[in-house]
């Protein structure tokens, strides 16, 4: 393993990962496949798929001489523990996110606190965010945004929150964005077109960064016009807006 000296703790690098596998690298910087490619320890929610985007930045250590740690949110508290004492001997341990950026609708951020009380270096790596480039690209406000994470799997919970999403957007001025597991996207979409008013905004921002990514962006009482539209099973970031 690749250590510092005794002396000094190891840094823990939050590692992103793209938002879908492309054949050329469009969104994650050559600083960071250099920083990925000598990791030797790595905490992640799913091993499988972290050895495929391991193969797919290439020239990493080989998967089967990396420590891969489990992190989900069965992990118990005493293991996230355990996962802090070869960053407190000196080496260097990866955060990688199953897509996107670490920690953002990921677990992970009780390890990120757990590592800032013990004085380790925690250094966050440049990569795509689905909620930043659909904020960015449906033209609503900028300056006051809220994200949401998924909203209740219940249906009259869920519509409950989308009237409370419309209701602090009206009230505060402030864009609200959400997201759904892709395979309930369609009854997402549908809820959001049944419960808000016809003059919210309501932006899709569909396979983001990907050749077929889609962003539509308009009224609901055009979303009521359009011929049906299905984003079942494909990565969805929903966002709302009252401004006029």
């Amino acid at each position: 393993m690749e250590q510092t000296n005794n002396e000094e703790k190891g840094t823990l690098y939050l590692v992103p990962n793209t938002l879908g596998k492309t054949p050329e690298n469009n969104t994650i910087p050559e600083y960071v496949l250099s920083v990925i490619r000598k990791l030797e320890i790595l905490v992640v929610e799913n091993i499988q798929s972290a050895v495929r985007y391991l193969q797919w930045v290439g020239n990493t250590v080989p998967d089967y001489e990396i420590e891969f740690l489990l992190l989900d949110k069965n992990t118990a508290e005493q293991e996230k523990i355990s996962f802090l004492r070869p960053l407190e001997s000196g080496n260097n341990v990866g955060l990688l996110s199953e897509a996107g950026c670490p920690v953002v609708a990921d677990p992970g951020s009780e390890l990120i606190r757990m590592a800032h009380k013990r004085n380790i270096r925690v250094v966050p790596l440049v990569g795509p965010s689905s909620i930043l480039l659909a904020l960015m690209g449906s033209g609503f406000n900028g300056q006051q945004f809220a994200f949401h994470g998924y909203l209740p799997i219940d249906a009259e919970k869920r519509r409950k929150a989308i009237r409370e999403l419309e209701q602090e957007s009206r009230k505060n001025n402030q864009t609200q964005i959400f997201m759904e597991a892709p395979h309930r996207n369609d009854e997402l979409l549908k809820d959001v077109i049944h419960c808000c008013s016809d003059s919210t905004e309501l932006c899709t921002a569909t396979n983001l960064t990907l050749p077929d990514e889609r962003i539509i962006s308009q009224s609901i009482s055009k979303w009521k016009k359009r011929d049906q539209v299905s984003i079942h099973k494909e990565p969805t970031i929903f966002l709302i807006s009252t401004e006029n």
